[in-house]
């Protein structure tokens, strides 16, 4: 058997022998058809670990046939850039792999950026981070493009299970390895859109199947054990993470029950009970709001009871808090309000305190004018309670308006009353 993994040897060596990535990198792009004309461009590949950021740029080098480097920004220092920069000078012209891009450090950019800008070094970074976010600007700026890899279907799993396989030399070909449609089924989906999970657990199905009559065949239950022990991609504090939490959030405000789910199911499978806590409770005040005000209460005593609880006994609350959420009505009047207070402050738009509104509790106050002010809860209105017509707005925002009422659920009745109020009010512009 090899010593190089599996999932090293099958990495393509050419543009044609890469598998999926077809809308940016396959034969009819813009992007083949000038590597192939002898033009590599430098460039950015975006996207989470095992969809095929090494692999592409493996067959870039495959393909264009220029002296190739591979570096890894969290171990290579100034010496190693140097060393390239040095080979850059001697052929003309170099390919640079940079793997994890976004730990590339000041003394290392100093050192690169000027031969990325004038063509001798063909950079092609990789990141699983944000790169509008994480690589820095000056990288950013001399890469023409930033493609953002999307996670390899199941067919194209399928494909390159199939593939390695049936090679001789690189795969598992000469091993007369058999393995059923089922089960390579089972294993592609098991891998979630991950090459590199997908050929490491067929390599380790192959060591835990049996010889006969010169064929090795996998068990029905060993794949099945090895599959269940694949875990879910994510980081607590990786742009995937975030990512889905955003998810998670939007498919709540859009009450899609069941996406809401497989985004929490995906989160508490990281493991970030405190991040995935703290996003709920946001959401229960930004989009359901007033339309629903018990949502919010519900959802603490959820995310409590799941502190307590741990995971994974914690999905039962969350699930509940999740599922109200989605269903519940929804208003974002009061994000928009106090967002809206913010704005009119940072543009200035303040004015003085009243002065019945100021404070009073001291010696000196009517001294000051801090006067007038009248008790509301001493003049009933109706079953509201107590209310008077009085100024409390500044005499230069008098009239301005920040809530705008959503009429959703219990904010209708609540918007009736602010309706009804400002009709009785007379300090208007």
């Amino acid at each position: 058997m090899h010593n190089e993994p599996l999932a090293f040897r099958m990495r393509p060596l050419t543009l044609d022998e890469v598998v999926g990535h077809q809308d940016f990198i396959g034969p009819t792009t813009a992007l083949y058809k000038m590597i192939h004309n002898g033009h590599v461009p430098s460039m950015l590949l975006y996207g989470e670990p095992g969809i095929g950021k090494t692999s592409i740029a493996n067959a870039i080098a495959g393909s264009s046939k220029l002296p190739f480097f591979a570096l890894n920004a969290t171990r290579a220092g100034k010496k190693d850039v140097e060393d390239i920069v040095q080979e850059a000078r001697i052929s003309g012209k170099v390919l640079l792999f940079l793997d994890e891009i976004h730990r590339f450090n000041k003394l290392q950019q100093d050192t690169l950026l000027p031969h990325v800008e004038n063509g001798s070094i063909v950079l092609i970074g990789a990141t699983t981070e944000n790169p509008y976010h994480d690589v820095n600007p000056a990288i950013r700026s001399r890469c023409g493009e930033i493609y953002q890899l999307k996670r390899l279907t199941i067919e194209n799993i399928i494909a390159l299970i199939q593939k390695a396989l049936a090679d001789d030399k690189r795969g598992l070909g000469k091993y007369h390895f058999a393995l059923t449609e089922k089960q390579i089924e089972l294993i592609a989906g098991a891998a979630n859109g991950d090459a590199r999970k997908a050929l490491t657990l067929l390599e380790s199905i192959y060591y835990a199947s049996d010889e006969v009559d010169g064929q090795t065949i996998a068990a029905d239950h060993i794949i099945e054990h090895l599959s269940s022990r694949i875990g879910v991609y994510g980081d607590k504090k990786g742009s995937h993470f975030y990512n889905l939490l955003s998810a998670l959030q939007k498919s709540v405000r859009g009450s899609d029950t069941n996406a809401a789910l497989y985004y929490l199911a995906h989160l508490l499978e990281i493991g970030d009970l405190v991040a995935v806590s703290r996003r709920l409770l946001v959401m229960a005040y930004e989009d359901i709001g007033l339309a629903n005000p018990a949502t919010g209460p519900h959802v603490l005593a959820a995310v409590q009871a799941a502190e307590r609880l741990g995971l994974p006994e914690a999905r039962i609350p969350l699930a509940n808090a999740v599922i109200e959420m989605c269903l519940a009505s929804k208003s974002n009047s009061a994000i928009v309000a106090i967002d809206a207070a913010i704005a009119a402050i940072h543009e200035g738009k303040t004015g003085d305190i009243p002065h019945h509104l100021r404070d009073a509790h001291y010696g000196g106050a009517k001294d000051l004018g801090h006067v007038g002010y009248q008790y509301p809860h001493h003049t009933p209105i109706g079953t509201f309670g107590g209310w008077v017509d009085q100024q409390y707005l500044p005499d230069e925002l008098v009239g301005t308006e920040f809530y705008q009422p959503v009429i959703a659920g219990e904010e209708k009745r609540m918007a009736g009353i602010y309706e009804k109020l400002k009709s009785f009010h007379q300090h208007k512009k």
